[in-house]
C-alpha cells in the first residue's frame, strides 16, 4: 500500500490550534472498529511542547490533559524546558536513548549517503517493538487506565508515529487510515522541515542526505509492522499478549 501526500492531504483533519508547538494534533474521529469512531479530546500527539509559548501552554492546560508522555531521551531536552515540567504531569520514556541527540545524530548523516540514512531509519522503525517494548507498555499502561494523553518525541513523528501505529491498531482503525495519519507529519513538519534543511549546509551535511532523517515515509512504518508481525503476529498481539494491556478496557475509554 501507497499513498501521495496529495491523498494524505486531501483528507487531512484540523491539527490544534498552536502557534509554536509543530504537529500537534487530535486523534478523535478516526473511524474505528464496529462503526465506532475514535473519542475526540482524548488523545493527542504532537511536537515537542516544553519551550511553548505562554499562549500554547495555557492552550494544553483547557485540554484537561491528565499526563504528558515524552518518549525524548535526557540529551535532546533543555534546562529551558522547565516551566513545562511545573505545569503539567510530565512522565519520561526514552525510547532510542543516546540515539537521537545530535550531537549522535550529525556524525552519521555527515558519513552517509541518503540511501545509508534511509536504511538508518528503516533498522529504526524495525527496532521499536523488538527493543523497546518496556517504554511503549509504560505509555500503553495510562492509555488502560483511560488518561486524557498528550505523547510527544522531538518532531512528533517517529516515536510519536508508532505509539500511535499500536493506539490505533488496537482501537481498530483501517491501515491505510493510520498510515495517512502517520504520513500528515510531513505536511504539519513541512515550514519546520525547510528551515532545518535550508541551514545543514553550514554544518557540511547536504539537504539529500538529511532529507530521510525528517521525512516520514510507508516503508518506515511498515518495517515496524513487519517486526511485529513476524515475532507477535500483530498489533493486537503485541499489545495484548507481550504487553499485557487489557485491549478491551482501553477500547472501552477511547472509541464512542
Amino acid at each position: 500500500m501507497t499513498q501521495t501526500m496529495n491523498q494524505v492531504i486531501a483528507a487531512l483533519r484540523p491539527g490544534l490550534e498552536l502557534e509554536t508547538i509543530s504537529n500537534a494534533r487530535d486523534l478523535g474521529g478516526l473511524a474505528a472498529r464496529a462503526g465506532r469512531r475514535v473519542k475526540h479530546g482524548k488523545l493527542y500527539r504532537s511536537a515537542n511542547p516544553a519551550l511553548a509559548c505562554a499562549a500554547d501552554l495555557d492552550r494544553l492546560h483547557a485540554l484537561a490533559l491528565d499526563i504528558v508522555v515524552d518518549f525524548r531521551s535526557a540529551g535532546e531536552k533543555s534546562p529551558a524546558e522547565s516551566v513545562f515540567g511545573q505545569r503539567f504531569q510530565w512522565l519520561a520514556v526514552p525510547v532510542l536513548d543516546g540515539t537521537m541527540s545530535m550531537d549522535v545524530l550529525m556524525p552519521r548523516v555527515k558519513a552517509s549517503s541518503p540511501a545509508q540514512m534511509h536504511a538508518f531509519m528503516v533498522d529504526v522503525y524495525r527496532d521499536f517493538p523488538v527493543r523497546y517494548g518496556d517504554a511503549f507498555g509504560a505509555f500503553l499502561r495510562h492509555a488502560e487506565a483511560g488518561k486524557t494523553l498528550l505523547y510527544h518525541c522531538t518532531a512528533g513523528k517517529d516515536r510519536t508515529g508508532f505509539a500511535s501505529l499500536l493506539l490505533l491498531g488496537v482501537l481498530g482503525v483501517a491501515h491505510d487510515d493510520i498510515v495517512a495519519n502517520y504520513l500528515e507529519s510531513n505536511h504539519w513538519n513541512a515550514g519546520l522541515n525547510e528551515r532545518i534543511l535550508a541551514g545543514v549546509g553550514q554544518y557540511g551535511v547536504s539537504a539529500e542526505v538529511m532529507k530521510p532523517l525528517l521525512d516520514v515515509r510507508p516503508e518506515y512504518l511498515e518495517a515496524s509492522m513487519d517486526a511485529i508481525g513476524k515475532t507477535y503476529g500483530s498489533i493486537e498481539g503485541f499489545v495484548g499478549d507481550y504487553l499485557k494491556i487489557d485491549l478491551d478496557r482501553l477500547r472501552g475509554h477511547y472509541l464512542d
